[in-house]
């Protein structure tokens, strides 16, 4: 069992002992953590904080209890109830809230929850605001407000429909062409709120044939929610079996987008941005940005059409900040995350389907047909358990120096180019692991990469014991 406090919120394994796993204790003092913080950012001592679950099972036991302590701490509360991240992060400043609390452990397997933190533009906390929560967390001091401070407790039922009817707003987003293709969508919400959303969305799209898979919003993942091709063979299958002209998969809470073709194959959740950030620079013109562990497909594309491409440090924080640095129009993580700030500076699954969808439309081909217009490229991803009384730091660093001819970048771990292939090494914050991936043009050249660099990792690991 788990838990694990980060910069980006806590999260872990429901129930057992306090400080071990994610019980009624830790989500207390974390949350009430965050009120400290938020009222030092604001300088108030009444906020409204704006909180919403996705549906695995302990959302309704964890919402009590976050609920019941900001209202402990003084603070009216605008519940949006089973929702979506990206939803919330647009709730929170239409309802001119002081902050957010998402209550999602996103792709993690439902014993697992999480509570997720947003400032009042609805984006997620920094790096120094994270650690300042970590330090208040232990505070075993903290002050709650007396009985005639107490704040208040509302619901809010229409941030969903609020979403939608944004999404339909965006110039690039084409209600009518997607109405008059007549698409075919099959859809995999692995039993949460992507259940509730998704359908929605495609119907204010003018989708009228949309096959339905896990879509009762109970918690129940019927398979693993990362959605990733091995968890995928479901809506694989109902794909030939309907002849749909193109699915949709979403993680728990609804950040995420993976693709699937008529065939029943993938399109790759690398590709989800790449071909999303072709129809946005196509129309445009502008600089796109993606994780540094992200395809270089990214980069080829932008830079075709006319824009500059930008790599951040790994983490949605991370590309927001890059994104407002260097003005970008599209950016996100190659997870199938999409970040459009014409709607909002967040991962959104939603829009990304609609923009989808739309280019399809215009173009007239086929998701297949689409992908083949992109350079093909394989990432080989592995990961190796380093010995806790080793250097993870001095390893990378030895590693830098054996490519300081190449060109390198050290922003988050270490990336070496080599020409069309890169490899990106980075440390676990959480285990004694480093990650390492490789990228070229050829899966088994994609793995012979990432085998050369995991052998000369475990050679400097060796030298060091």
């Amino acid at each position: 069992m788990t838990l694990i406090k980060s910069i980006s919120g806590i999260r872990g394994t429901i129930g057992g002992n306090a400080k071990t796993n994610l019980t009624p204790v830790d989500i207390v003092k974390f949350t009430a953590a965050f009120v400290i913080l938020i009222k030092e950012r604001e300088q108030k001592e009444r906020l409204t904080i704006v909180t919403g679950r996705d549906a695995r099972i302990s959302g309704s036991m964890v919402s009590q209890l976050v609920c019941g302590t900001l209202q402990a701490m003084g603070c009216n509360v605008i519940d949006i109830g089973l929702t979506t991240t990206p939803t919330i992060e647009m709730a929170i400043p239409k309802l001119h809230a002081s902050a957010g609390i998402m209550l999602t452990a996103s792709h993690n397997p439902m014993e697992w929850n999480a509570l997720k933190l947003l400032n009042k533009h609805g984006e997620f906390i920094n790096d120094i605001e994270g650690k300042r929560i970590i330090e208040l967390s232990e505070n075993e001091n903290i002050r709650f407000a007396d009985v005639m401070q107490l704040g208040n407790y509302a619901t809010y039922e229409k941030a969903i429909d609020d979403h939608i009817a944004a999404i339909l707003k965006l110039s690039l987003v084409s209600h009518a062409d997607i109405a008059k293709s007549n698409f075919s969508v099959a859809i995999d919400c692995v039993n949460s709120t992507g259940g509730i959303a998704i359908p929605k969305l495609l119907k204010a799209l003018g989708v009228n044939t949309v096959y339905e898979l896990y879509c009762n919003p109970n918690g129940i993942f019927p398979h693993n929610p990362e959605p990733l091709a091995e968890h995928l063979t479901d809506i694989s299958q109902l794909m030939k079996e309907k002849k749909a002209d193109v699915g949709f998969v979403v993680d728990p809470d609804v950040d995420r987008l993976a693709i699937v073709n008529s065939d029943g194959s993938m399109f790759g959740e690398e590709y989800t941005l790449v071909a999303i950030s072709d129809y946005i620079l196509r129309h445009t013109p502008g600089n796109a940005v993606s994780n540094i562990s992200s395809t270089r497909a990214l980069r080829d594309i932008t830079e075709r059409l006319g824009g500059k491409y930008f790599a951040s440090a790994v983490g949605e924080v991370n590309v927001v900040e890059m994104m407002k640095q260097t003005n970008a129009i599209i950016g996100g993580e190659g997870n199938g995350g999409v970040i459009y700030p014409e709607l909002h500076y967040g991962r959104d699954a939603l829009v990304g389907i609609a923009l989808f969808l739309s280019y399809l439309a215009k173009e007239k081909k086929s998701s297949i047909e689409l992908k083949k217009q992109y350079p093909q490229y394989f990432i080989s991803k592995n990961k190796i358990k380093i010995e806790e009384n080793v250097n993870v730091d001095s390893i990378l660093k030895k590693m830098q120096k054996k490519y300081a001819a190449l060109p390198h970048s050290t922003i988050d771990g270490l990336k070496i180019e080599f020409d069309k292939e890169w490899a990106h090494l980075r440390k676990s914050n959480t285990e004694p692991i480093i990650r390492i991936y490789a990228e070229s043009d050829d899966a088994e050249k994609a793995d012979a990469l990432a085998s050369q660099i995991m052998s000369e990792i475990e050679e400097i690991a060796k030298s060091n014991d």
